[in-house]
């Protein structure tokens, strides 16, 4: 069963040998390294409070090598609902303690106990019930839900006063725990007074019955182009009270390929909270005989379910066309057939990590593929275990898009990375743009998003002052994909309309006039005391930004990795005590 990598968080050095031997044990996990404190980390981080709150308020499990002490006083605020906490521990500098301190409902025992084991240590586990029983009846294994954890407490209690349990239903791990199991003969089963029962039958629970649902039912929808999302899920809660099965007993929905983004079957999925997955027709098991529906939906149930499922008769509401199979153990739909593909193009602003929305941070850690130009994935940061990095060169834009976009309609979580913000003359264009000139049917069903950065234009403009405070454009002095004449009529427009200047890709060593020219143009309708400034390696190493007018400023004074802005006939330069200046264009406008 899948589960969410920790975060394993230090505050300096000496902790880092402990962090490393825990990520070990836990693949995709990362070190979280506070700046100045610590290096050879995955991320880092200036203030420990809201990074370790921005983790669990994500339910990202915390292994935090520090006192327990600070993170109890760093997450007080955000303690209200246990059922949704997510593990959080504290461990000791050297090793020598492991102590689970929050997410009882979520494996925190268990996740102590792996640490402790692979530090060679005992864990500090103080849950009475956990320790007597060596099993947590709150907290299930993956596979299992538990129907009423209202009445678990109390139960509990009874257990720990000495009352017997009574196990009906199948559970390894029920059975072969230290629970007081009654045994299962005639003159002793009646004195049990409380009952475990494992079933995926929806049953109405009691305070003296703790009630399981193991995830074993595949449901399997086929032809769903005609249902609204809302009646999908009116028809398949339907199906399930028909024939008696819980809701929570439901591993997943399975489909064909061709049906990858119906809404219905998003709409469905976010509703039960279980994931939808996917197959090719060739990957379906072959059916002997059968009378059941339409052959294609059995068939995708019974794949999903695996060996020795058999299918569940029942009726079905007309809208519907759906299949349901019972596997004989719970088992992980994220492991069976593909998902979903999903795209997204991020921006990871001009520089490195700090530089990065906590959205594009989230998306690279869970995408499996990174693909881009290789000095933007060097920025984007290193890879988790299992991540792949698919690097291309600067100029085959198109052909990128293309290949990230078949990844993803393989079934991966594909992260197209650009400098900057992609949707500023970069990939985010290239991407529909492949989508538009091929119009590949398989592309369609991709999940695509777009997730903005902070540009080179904003990270200039920032670093000066405000130079963009009033109305602004944007123009690329790049002639490879549209003609120089149009960008000519461009520059003359915005010259004439005293519109602040924000040029990209300003020269390089194949495009050595076009800068001068555009300057020559600029001359001719604003003043050479216009303010320019000059932002290179924005956020990078050797970042350097500066300002000089319309006048001085030479095609020389620029590279490609330079932002140019040139200012309105209202942008002002402030000077500054010690021979800096401020830019900034004020929010009124005198003419």
């Amino acid at each position: 069963m899948n589960r969410i990598p920790p975060a394993i968080v230090i505050l300096g050095q000496n902790s880092l040998p402990i962090a490393k031997k825990i990520s070990a044990h836990f693949p995709g996990s990362q070190i979280y390294g506070l700046i100045d404190r610590t290096s050879n980390t995955d991320i880092n981080f200036s203030n420990f409070g809201e990074t370790l709150r921005e983790l669990f308020a994500t339910e990202t499990p915390i292994i935090a090598i520090c006192a327990a002490g600070i993170i109890i006083r760093t997450l007080a605020p955000l303690l209200s609902d246990k059922r949704a906490e997510p593990p959080v521990l504290a461990v000791a500098e050297d090793g020598s303690a492991v102590v689970p301190l929050l997410g009882g409902l979520h494996g925190v025992n268990d996740l102590a106990r792996e640490i402790a084991a692979a530090l060679g240590v005992q864990p500090a586990i103080t849950t009475t019930g956990d320790i007597r029983f060596r099993t947590a009846l709150l907290n299930p294994p993956q596979g299992y839900y538990l129907a009423n954890p209202e009445d678990a407490k109390t139960f509990i209690s009874n257990l720990l006063a000495g009352a017997k349990v009574r196990l009906e239903g199948a559970a390894s791990w029920l059975s072969e725990s230290n629970l007081p199991l009654a045994k299962p003969s005639k003159r002793i089963a009646p004195d049990a007074k409380l009952t475990i029962r494992v079933t995926e039958k929806a049953i109405v629970p009691t305070p003296d019955c703790l009630v399981y649902h193991p995830q074993i039912v595949a449901v399997a929808l086929t032809k769903l182009s005609n249902i609204e999302p809302e009646i999908a899920v009116s028809c398949v809660q339907q199906v399930l009270e028909n024939v008696g099965l819980a809701p929570a007993s439901v591993a997943g929905f399975f489909a064909l390929k061709d049906e990858m983004g119906n809404p219905a079957l998003e709409a469905v999925s976010q509703y039960f909270k279980v994931p939808v997955r996917f197959f090719n027709l060739s990957e379906l098991v072959e059916l002997d005989s059968i009378e059941f529906i339409e052959n294609k939906v059995a068939q995708i149930a019974l794949t999903a379910a695996g060996a020795n499922s058999h299918l569940i008769e029942s009726d079905r509401p007309n809208a519907l066309n759906c299949a349901i199979a019972l596997a004989t153990q719970p088992f992980d739909a994220r492991a069976i057939g593909i998902s979903r593909g999903k795209l997204a193009i991020v921006g990871t602003g001009p520089g490195g990590a700090p530089w990065m929305s906590p959205e594009v941070k989230e998306i690279l850690r869970e995408a499996t593929d990174w693909v881009g130009y290789k000095f933007y994935l060097d920025l984007a940061g290193t890879l988790r275990e299992g991540q792949k990095r698919h690097d291309s060169d600067n100029r085959e834009e198109i052909d990128r898009a293309r290949f990230a976009l078949d990844l993803a309609a393989s079934g991966k979580s594909v992260a197209v990375v650009s400098s900057g913000d992609p949707g500023i003359f970069a990939m985010a264009a290239a991407v529909f743009e492949a989508i538009d000139l091929d119009a590949k049917p398989e592309w369609q069903g991709i999940d695509i998003r777009v997730a903005p950065g902070i540009s080179a234009m904003q990270a200039a403009a920032a670093a000066i002052g405000a130079p963009l405070g009033h109305d602004f454009c944007v123009i690329s002095l790049s002639d490879i994909l549209k003609p120089w004449e149009v960008i000519e009529q461009r520059i003359a427009a915005a010259a004439a309309a005293d519109l602040v200047m924000a040029f990209y890709n300003p020269i390089s060593k194949q495009r050595i006039w076009q800068l001068s020219r555009a300057i020559e143009i600029l001359l001719q309708s604003r003043d050479a005391k216009t303010p320019v400034i000059l932002g290179r390696n924005l956020g990078r190493p050797g970042q350097s930004v500066r300002v000089c007018t319309l006048g001085e400023f030479q095609p020389q004074d620029a590279d490609m990795r330079t932002l140019v802005i040139v200012g309105s006939s209202q942008t002002r330069i402030i000077p500054r005590k010690y021979g800096d200046v401020w830019v900034y264009t004020p929010r009124r406008y005198d003419k």
